[in-house]
């Protein structure tokens, strides 16, 4: 079947299908139906004082809807739909906006609207459209827009700011002769936000002729080694450049100390502190320092030393007697004292060698050929019963033989030991035989101990505490056992006395040579000859017994303890990680920390304190010793030890001094009644230092204004007061000195008598022992032949290290005569038979305080002596009414005798008066005057004479004397001139 042919196409058809197929210019249709075309991604960079951003790749928008283009010879007419009329970006707080280079293109442009910061934001990212300038069919507008690209742009630095240090300067310290890889960092910063710009490339000293390099990094180190004797310290001007090659706007200063060859160790203390007595405790390291030159230190321990073997005991305790330390320390009653201070009383050690000073305790010394003997009743000791012995011990290593300390063994016939104690090489060891009355079986005698304090020439207190079967041994407050305990049988029963000795043992000598060393005693009594033997070779002191009680702890420590010591308060706000240790002595200190710092301040705290009223003056050695150990536990940075001292200064010496009535009368009776005579009543003890007291005000600038001295009354206490008889020793079987003891029952003061007198011990106050003294009495039941009797009174303080004046005091014993005797006498001194009820009169110390009530009759010797005087005062004054009678006859003839001859004619009467023979005139009268009221003092001390028999007698010598001398004297000052007289 064949087709019809297609109608031909019309002919405009067919021209604008060939426009199209020809790309004429000339558009098929002019609707919009394509979207503008952008990049996915756009980076653009900008400057910061640029607005323009510069983007890769460029900003173009393509459009689909643009026209063809036909041949070159044709023009072409592009349609609106074809055109990009604008972009829009999108994001907030952009600082950009889009503009349109060229429509028909689609070429764009990002600029910034404002100035951009790369120091505040240095990037940004945001996102963009094209739209296009299409219309639809009816002419209305048809925009297509692109989709959102998105851009990220970098806002590129300028170098607009300059380096500027971190510190305004720098500093550091350094140590000479050393090279360091760096001493100090000095460092720089940039604001500018590029790494180009904010980078500080290098670093400059700007400080010429130095011997210091910087890097780049800021480091600086020295060029060379640095000498502390050229320069103690190097300042330098040091600038930094950034990567722009830009200079910093300040330069910075560093300083660069040089220090001396760093050795560890303590710095800032002082070799030498003295201690004033009375100021409490002393800052022994106030401004301590420990350098470790730049050593890390993990922990510091400390040791500081206080040495004070010389002081004394081993230290600076007080110097009072032991029996009274016991009783200060609570041990009231049952001690004896075996080496006591030498004195009237107790003078059983006085050829021992002593330290010869009262500053310390009273120290013997035994050589190896000295010991005393004990006195029997001194003390008692019974086996069955507890007791204590202490001492103070100083004793060497001097060899293998014993040496006792103290021994009670028989006086004769047998050389049994019943209790001693002795060292032996370095062993103490105590013996106790039992008595012979208890059970005949093995109990344990001897008791030893091994202790190096025994023989290292060092002061140690011993105290032996014994209760059979057991032993208690106490060295320097610290208990020890015995390492053997031998047995023994007891002793067997006899009649022998013992004899108690202290530095060896007394017993008869046997004719057997031993290993003991003897030496023959002076005095041998009867029964053989008799010899000490193990003598001691050493110091003693102290040395005491108490019967019927054993000694506590307490009681030990207190006699032990020093009254000078170190001590350390930590503060309330440091002391974090110290520990703080300390030995029973307070004479070793031991502080440790973990930080140097802490530790520091730990030593500025540690003191001295000496809690004495009157230390002990003289050094005190300190030394202090340090072990520092770094984190890996070994010793670095070693501290050489500190060596200084602590001057103690003499203290205000106390003047104690005893007043009172030195010499009173009392009647016989009195001295005969029960209750005698007191001999004291008015006694007063005070005790006085002298004071230098600097000037006020502007005296201190001058230097001719001297330092006055003040004399100040202080308070303290007194350990003895002794009163002894002066002359022949009292008669016990017609006289005595007593006290009453239940008055002194509550104070700490004892009595003592012997034929020499009484003493008072104990330590107690000043006003204690006055009213102890008021109450001692003298009795004399046999005061017939008795006419005066004197004693003598001395106190002292710290075991005779501060004594007192002798204060003397007379007492006279008036005798009681018959009332019928002597009449005539008592009618001539009517005072002793109508006596006054009134008091004495003191004349020159005498006083006759405290008068009987009664009338009292003088002696016979009295009565005799004043019968004298007064006979002799009235054969003076006759003579002198006798001598006066006759000078005035004398006058009177003469005067008759002149006027019966003649008349003075006294017109021509001159007189004339030589002031040289008036001057020595009156000059050999009063010397006259002065010589005899000299002999009248004298001739009244002498006699025995009353107030009112010398008051007369004085005033009826000078009636006398001045009647008879005042004529002479007027015509000795007369010159007559008879040159011109006539007869």
């Amino acid at each position: 079947m064949l087709r019809r042919p297609a109608p031909a196409p019309a002919p405009a058809a067919w021209l604008l299908l060939a426009a199209l197929l020809c790309d004429c210019g000339v558009w098929a249709a002019r609707a919009n139906k394509h979207k503008p075309w952008l990049e996915p991604t756009y980076h653009g960079i900008v400057t910061e004082n640029d607005n323009a951003v510069l983007l890769d790749p460029p900003l173009i928008a393509l459009d689909k809807d643009a026209p063809l283009r036909f041949a070159e010879s044709f023009e072409v007419t592009v349609t609106k739909e074809g055109e990009i009329c604008g972009f829009k970006i999108h994001g907030q707080n952009v600082p950009f906006d889009a503009v349109v280079v060229d429509k028909s293109t689609g070429e764009g442009l990002i600029r910034s609207k404002e100035k951009l910061d790369c120091e505040l934001q240095k990037d940004y990212t945001f996102t963009i459209q094209a739209y296009d300038c299409g219309r639809g069919p009816d002419g209305s507008a048809n925009a297509k827009k692109s989709h959102k690209a998105t851009v990220h742009i970098q806002v590129n630095d300028v170098n607009e700011y300059a380096p500027v240090f971190k510190e305004k300067s720098y500093q550091a310290s350094v140590v000479e002769g050393r090279r360091y890889e760096s001493i100090l960092r000095v460092e720089a910063v940039d604001a500018d936000c590029s790494p180009q710009f904010s980078q500080i490339c290098s670093y400059e000293i700007v400080t010429p002729d130095v011997p210091f390099t910087v890097d780049k990094d800021g480091h600086i180190k020295n060029t060379e080694k640095l000498k502390y004797g050229k320069e103690h310290q190097y300042k330098l001007t040091v600038t930094a450049y950034d990567c722009g090659k830009k200079r910093a706007s300040e330069d910075v200063l560093v300083k660069i100390s040089i220090k001396p060859t760093c050795t560890p160790g303590w710095q800032g203390w002082d070799s030498r502190v003295e201690y004033e007595p009375g100021t409490g405790a002393l800052a022994l390291f106030p401004n301590a320092h420990l350098e470790t030159c730049d050593e890390s230190v993990a922990s510091v321990q400390v040791t500081v030393e206080l040495e004070t073997s010389h002081i004394g005991k081993g230290c600076d305790r007080d110097t009072y007697s032991e029996k009274s330390l016991h009783r200060l320390c609570g041990a009231a009653s049952g001690t004896a004292e075996l080496l006591p201070s030498p004195s009237g009383s107790l003078n059983w050690t006085v050829g021992l060698p002593t330290d010869n000073g009262h500053d310390s305790d009273q120290v013997f010394e035994f050589n190896g050929t000295q010991a005393v003997r004990i006195p029997d009743g001194v003390v008692s000791v019974n086996p069955k019963e507890p007791f204590t012995v202490s001492v103070w011990m100083r004793h060497g290593p001097f060899g293998r033989r014993k040496e006792t300390i103290l021994c009670s063994s028989d006086k004769t016939d047998m050389n049994r030991h019943h209790y001693s104690l002795f060292v032996h090489g370095c062993r103490f060891i105590f013996l106790l035989r039992q008595d012979p009355s208890g059970e005949k079986k093995y109990k344990p005698a001897e008791f030893h101990w091994k202790l190096t304090q025994v023989c290292d020439e060092e002061w140690h207190h011993y105290v032996l505490n014994v209760e059979i079967p057991r032993v208690t041994l106490y060295v320097d407050g610290v208990s020890h056992e015995p390492f053997s305990v031998t047995e023994e049988y007891p002793l067997h029963p006899s009649r022998i006395e013992t004899q108690l000795v202290v530095g060896a043992c007394w017993q008869e000598y046997s004719g057997v040579e031993s290993d003991n060393e003897t030496e023959p005693v002076p005095v041998a009594p009867a029964g053989g000859d008799l010899h000490m033997t193990q003598f001691f070779r050493g110091d003693l002191a102290g040395l005491t017994i108490r019967s019927g009680k054993l000694t506590d702890k307490k009681v030990i420590d207190c006699l032990y303890t020093c009254k000078e010591g170190l001590d350390l308060q930590v503060p309330e706000d440091g002391g974090r990680g110290v520990k703080v240790q300390a030995n029973p002595g307070r004479s070793v200190l031991t502080v440790e920390a973990e930080d140097v710092g802490e530790l520091e301040k730990a030593l500025q705290h540690v003191t001295y304190l000496n809690s004495r009223q009157f230390p002990t003056p003289g050094v005190r050695r300190l030394r202090l010793t340090s072990t520092a150990r770094c984190f890996n536990e070994a010793a670095c940075a070693l501290v050489p030890p500190v060596d200084g001292s602590v001057m103690v200064l003499q203290p205000e010496e106390p003047k104690i001094s005893l007043s009172g009535v030195h010499h009173f009368a009392r009647a016989a009776s009195e001295f005969e009644s029960s209750e005698g005579v007191f001999l004291f009543p008015e006694l007063r003890i005070i005790s006085t230092v002298t004071r230098e007291v600097e000037p006020n005000g502007e005296g201190d600038e001058d230097p001719t204004v001297q330092e006055s001295l003040v004399s100040e009354e202080i308070v303290h206490d007194l350990d003895t007061c002794e009163v002894t008889v002066e002359g022949e020793e009292l008669n016990p079987e017609q006289e005595s000195l007593e006290v009453d003891m239940a008055r002194l029952q509550h104070k700490g003061i004892e009595v003592s008598r012997s034929d020499l007198g009484v003493v008072f011990t104990g330590v107690d106050t000043m006003a204690s022992y006055e009213e102890a003294l008021h109450l001692l009495r003298y009795r004399n039941w046999n005061s017939r032949s008795l006419l005066d009797r004197k004693f003598k009174l001395v106190c002292s303080e710290l075991n005779g290290r501060y004594i007192s004046n002798e204060f003397q005091v007379e007492v006279n014993v008036i005798h009681t005569a018959s009332p019928m005797e002597h009449a005539s006498h008592m009618a001539a001194q009517p005072q002793f038979v109508h006596p006054e009820h009134r008091s004495f009169v003191d004349l020159s110390g005498h006083n006759l305080a405290n008068p009987h009530p009664f009338a009292v009759v003088p002696s016979t010797a009295t009565v005799v002596i004043v019968v004298c005087v007064s006979f002799l005062v009235f054969m003076i004054i006759l003579g002198v009414f006798r001598i006066r009678a006759a000078h005035q006859r004398t006058m009177r003839d003469q005067d008759t005798g002149k006027e019966s001859e003649m008349d003075w004619d006294d017109s021509a009467l001159t007189i004339t008066v030589n002031p040289m023979e008036t001057y020595e005139d009156q000059h050999s009268e009063e010397e006259e005057e002065e010589e005899e009221e000299e002999e009248s003092e004298d001739g009244e001390e002498e006699d025995d004479v009353t107030s009112a028999e010398s008051e007369s007698s004085e005033e009826e010598e000078e009636g006398g004397e001045h009647g008879d001398q005042q004529p002479a004297n007027r015509q000795q000052q007369l010159e007559w001139d008879d040159s011109t007289l006539s007869y």
